[in-house]
């Protein structure tokens, strides 16, 4: 049975730089190593987008895309594209409803690592561990600030959903999608209210099944 290699506190200090997991694993000979992370998790609206990047060079200014500004976000996207094995899933809101917010994050990591065009040796995931994967792994709390190849699949993540969320307000400008991004703000909330929900709500949030039942409550009194 293989056992995962749980980098020691004496080992990894979190004040190491964001290349100190990386560099840890492959003193034990574990590389390539494979990051993931997901973007949309607390979002009402619009998919839950899963990455897995190993990394093939280092790449400057890599941060929890939380942390950077759009214009970065971008510039960085584009070199990890062209620089690094990257994997993505995009999960609809439909499959989120049937299967359940959690249980579809870890499919998608799951299937995330196995779109990536290498065997990664080992795999750090962001925030909590991930059973089946094919070789071993940590969970690392936020690892996206901690971990370059988590910060990686970030970024990746996140532009990849943000880029979806603006072709969707398009579709539904309503909704003001290329603001919020799904996310529930004042001005979204006032949307929904105003309008109900989109096809690419998700309709087990409660933010948009409390105004589905509202919306239905209406429709009867009326």
């Amino acid at each position: 049975m293989t056992v995962a290699f749980r980098p020691r506190p004496s080992v990894v200090r979190r004040d190491s730089g964001l290349y100190a997991y990386e560099r840890a694993l492959a003193r034990r000979g574990l590389t390539p190593i494979a990051g993931v992370d997901e973007a949309g998790r607390g979002a009402c609206a619009g998919p839950l987008v899963v990455a897995a990047v190993v990394l093939r060079r280092q790449i400057v200014g890599l941060d929890d895309s939380k942390l950077l500004t759009p214009a970065t976000r971008e510039r960085l996207y584009d070199q990890i594209i062209r620089s690094a094995h990257v994997g993505v899933i995009v999960i609809p809101p439909t499959e989120i409803d049937a299967r359940g917010l959690h249980r579809s994050n870890i499919s998608g990591m799951r299937r995330a690592v196995a779109q990536l065009t290498c065997d990664p040796e080992y795999i750090l995931t962001d925030g909590f561990p991930v059973p089946g994967l094919p070789a071993p792994s940590l969970a690392v709390w936020k690892g996206d600030q901690v971990a370059a190849c988590v910060a990686a699949a970030s970024i990746v993540a996140k532009v990849t959903r943000d880029r979806l969320m603006v072709t969707l307000d398009a579709e539904f400008p309503a909704y003001g999608f290329a603001d919020h991004k799904g996310y529930v703000t004042a001005a979204h909330r006032l949307a929904l209210e105003t309008h109900g929900p989109c096809p690419h709500h998700r309709f087990s949030f409660v933010t948009v099944a409390r105004e589905m039942g509202e919306n239905e409550m209406g429709a009867g009194v009326a």
